[in-house]
This record gives structure tokens, sequence and C-alpha cells, in this order.
């Protein structure tokens, strides 16, 4: 600590002296001046790393001495001591930017903490965090070999994005690859499990977990029969790690009333597992009893463009009779929902809103390069989400309601996976284009990399014809042709997708919160 050097300003400073020695025997060297105008002086040479600035001293008093230091030294804390337990001084003080605020007199272990906080606090939540991850790493792994059901992965996975977020904090690099390999390995297990239990699910056998066409029976009409009113926000494709950066920005306006995680169906993707939300029925069912409302592979048409009529069948088809409203925002052209007439959406019993945003982001980053350099890595993807959400119209909008009389429940209908291990499949030209799963006949492929299915009934997925199966991609492989493979690997290696077997993908979260009013 040889090299940190902090003034002391205070026109009693021999009263000091003991504080003084005792930073200086902890390694700190302390420099003092007893008014602000040889503080100022000492200052413009630079090289100071924090001062303590006595707030009543003649002549030029601390506060108004504050603005000058802060234009030497911008990025530098200033600590304000002072006697005065005014509240004026203080809130003077604080919107001075200060960066602590002490109120004589002081003891040795204030100080130090405050020097602590203000000049060491990274690198010491960086050891703290780095040294706590590290014990609970072997704590993990043993739960990854023991988790037997479907409540175990979801803790498991709950953890692991508890870490993640805690090591992106603090930028540790060399963590944050130890806690990657660890994901990895979680996945690889993750899929066996999938291989193991996801098709007994359909025939009730094991514990099976809440899934895509049970969650608005459980999560949302409950809601609605106990007399609320409710906001169901189904933001596409967004991970439980995202969600929890978005829950730290809703902090201030809304109380989380629960958390939980459920399991998106496979095909982890839009046109399967939203579908699935909004009829409260398997793929192969709504093909089957609402075949007018079922664009299937191949058809023409948008593969989500009947979820409303799809939403109030499934709402008659419980015995219910909400009033309902649906509304399909975000897009490149526009900030749709800031246009909204937010009393006008919200008179009915249900209000639905679907943001496709998270879902663009991820599909931008495979398309365009500036994205790409932006997303290289899960934690910039992280980042990317949080600056998009700060800046969104989805924000302003839940900001606005928060003094309704609603419940709102964010949800998603699946999540995506950082890809980065391809692997070769052949297939026709019927089969399916999307890196993380295909549907199709004669399909060739590396058996240990996929899940797979010769009986898409059997996991309630339709099938163009008799002979079609379903592959997915486990843990982060992706699907690439042998025509133009490395071409097609280098455009699509570290980019963001979703349809296959993942932590990411498959366990998403379901929040109801309330407003703060």
């Amino acid at each position: 600590m040889s090299d940190i050097r902090i003034l002391w300003v205070d026109d009693e400073i021999d009263v000091l002296k003991p504080h003084i020695l005792f930073l200086e025997k902890r390694g700190y060297t302390v420099a003092t001046a007893t008014n602000a105008d040889d503080a100022l002086d000492m200052l413009e040479g630079g090289g100071f790393h924090l001062t303590f600035l006595d707030e009543n001293m003649p002549g030029l008093s601390g506060l108004d001495a504050l603005g000058h230091i802060k234009k030497l030294a911008p990025n530098m804390p200033v600590v304000m001591v002072t006697k005065s337990e005014e509240e004026d001084i203080m809130d003077r003080a604080v919107g001075a930017k200060i960066a602590d605020y002490l109120i004589k007199p002081v003891n040795p272990n204030q100080i130090l903490l405050s020097i602590k906080k203000n000049l060491h606090e990274k690198e010491l939540v960086s050891a703290g965090t780095t040294s706590a991850y590290q014990s609970d790493f072997a704590a993990i792994s043993a739960k990854v070999d023991q988790a037997q059901t479907a409540d175990d992965w979801a803790n498991v996975y709950r953890q692991l994005s508890e870490w993640r977020l805690s090591l992106m904090d603090i930028d540790a690099p060399d963590m944050l690859e130890m806690h990657s390999m660890q994901q990895q390995s979680a996945n690889a297990a993750f899929a066996k499990f999938i291989r193991r239990n996801y098709e007994g699910w359909f025939r009730g056998e094991g514990q099976k977990p809440l899934q895509s066409p049970n969650l608005l029976r459980e999560r949302v009409f409950p809601l609605l029969d106990a007399g609320e009113r409710v906001l169901l926000i189904v933001v596409d494709n967004m991970r439980y790690d995202q969600w929890r950066i978005i829950r730290e920005m809703l902090a201030p306006f809304y109380r989380v009333e629960s958390e939980d995680l459920y399991y998106a169906i496979l095909p982890t993707v839009t046109q399967y597992a939203r579908n699935a939300i909004f009829a409260g029925l398997m793929p192969l069912e709504i093909e089957q009893l609402e075949s007018d409302l079922w664009v299937g592979e191949g058809d023409e048409g948008a593969m989500n463009g009947f979820e409303h009529e799809l939403l109030q069948r499934n709402i008659q088809r419980c015995g219910r009779s909400y009033k309902t409203t649906y509304y399909k925002g975000a897009n490149l052209e526009g900030n749709p929902l800031l246009a909204g007439d937010y009393s006008q959406m919200l008179r009915d019993d249900l209000t639905v809103v679907v943001y496709n945003f998270v879902d663009m982001l991820s599909h931008a980053r495979s398309d365009m390069r500036m994205v790409k350099q932006l997303a290289v890595d899960v934690h910039g993807y992280l980042s990317l989400t949080q600056s998009w959400f700060k800046h969104s119209d989805l924000f302003v909008l839940l900001q606005r309601l928060v003094d309704q009389p609603i419940k709102v429940v964010i949800t998603t209908d699946h999540g995506s996976i950082q890809v980065k291990r391809p692997t070769r499949v052949i297939g026709d030209r019927a089969t399916t284009p999307n890196l993380r799963y295909k549907m199709g006949k004669n399909l060739n492929y590396q058996e240990r990399d996929v899940y797979d299915t010769t009986r898409p009934a059997s996991l309630h997925l339709p099938q163009l014809n008799v002979s079609s199966r379903y592959i997915f991609a486990t843990g982060d492989y992706f699907f690439a042709y042998p025509n133009n493979y490395n071409q097609f690997v280098n455009m699509y290696r570290d980019s963001f997708q979703h349809g296959g077997v993942s932590l990411e993908e498959m366990i998403v979260p379901v929040v109801t919160m309330k407003g703060m009013r």
C-alpha cells in the first residue's frame, strides 16, 4: 500500500496525529494541510488517491473547496469529515458527490474502513468472491453429479447463474473461464438427464416439472380467478441470468412476489414453445385440435400469427371467460409500447404483451458484425441486455404502470446458449434449417452430440411424414452441413442460438410482481 497517497485537510491537524500514525503504520503515505488553499495547491501537483476534508475551516470552507477539488481531481474520492450533523450540509455534500461522510470525533478504524471502501473495495470484493466460488466449486460439482430430478437441475442452474453474475461483476477472466468449464460439464450431465427422463414426463413418470403448456393454468389463471387484473409480459428468448439483470433494474419499482423456474418444451423455439404456452397444449395436440391455428414446418405463413386466438380458445377450454387484450411489441422500426394508451390496455382482465427485442438481439448477433463485436461472449451478451432494457420502451411501460392495481407476470418461451462446437449433420432438402434442432427423414448425425427421437409423437410433436425424426443439439453444439462447412462454422460459432437441450434454453423464469405504490 506504500504507493497510496492520502491528503488530510483539517485546521486542527495536530489533534489527528495518532490517526495519521495509525495509517502510516499500515503503509499509507499521508500528507496534511491546515487550510483549503494549501490543499488546492498540493492537489494541483496530482498524485493523491483520496482526500479527507474538514468542512468547518477558517477561510475557504470544506464545502466551498469541494467544487475546486472536483475540478482538479474529478475521479479522486473525497471524504467529508465534520462536527456538524445538519441535514442541509449533508445534502450539499452528497449533492457534490462526496465518497463518504464522517461525523467527528472519528476513530482510526472508521478512517481505515472509509479508505478500504473507497480505494480497495473492488480488490477485496474480487478476492472474497473468487475465494467463495473456489470453495463452492466442489459443492456445485457434487450437486451436478447427484442431480436426480427436474427441481435438482433447476437449483443447479440457478446457482450457476448467480455465480456467473457475481464473477462478471468483479471482472475475473480466470474465474469466468473456470465457471464456463463447469457450466459445460453441467450441460453434458443435464443432457443425459433429459435423455433419460423427458419422454417419460409425458407418460406421467417421475417428477414432471412445470412446462410450457401448463404455465398459464398454474401461474396466470389463478391470479385472474382471485379477481386480479394481470399484465402478462412474454419476453421472447430470455435467459434466467438476463432476467436477474432486469430484476435489479426493476427493484425500485416492483416487489417480486414469486420467482420460479419452469421447463420450456422441445424444440426450444418460438413456433413450438410459445404456441404451447398460449394454447395450453403440446404442439401435436395444437395441430390435431386447433389445426386452423397451427402453422407447421414447411407451411406458408407466420408460425406465431395466432397466439391471441390460441389463448382465447385455451381460456374457453378451461371453462373461463376472461376478457383479454393481446399486444405484440418491439420491432426495428420504432417503439410501439410508448405510443400505447396504458389505461386502455389494462381495462380487460388479462393484457398480454409479447416482446421480441431480446430474440432479435440474439439473431442480430449472428448477422451484424457490430453486435457480434459487442457480444463476443456471455458477459457481453448480458451487458447488451442491461443496456437495452435500461433504455427500452418496455422499461418505460413498467415504470408508468407501477401505480396501477395490477399483477405483472414476466416470463419467456425459452432461453438461448452461446454455441461453440459444430457437429456434422446430413439431411434432405425438407430438413428444417435451425442450428439447434432438425426435423426430417434420413438424417445422419453424431449420436453422442444430440438427443434424438424416431417417434415424435412420444414427445407430442407433429411430423411431416411417418419417417420424420427430431434431433436436438446438446450442450454448446450446433449443426453444420458438410457443404461449405468451414464458412458456415466461422459464421455461427459463438453466436447465441436456441432450439436444443441446455440449461440455458430449457430452464427459464416465470415471475409475479406487484408495483410498490
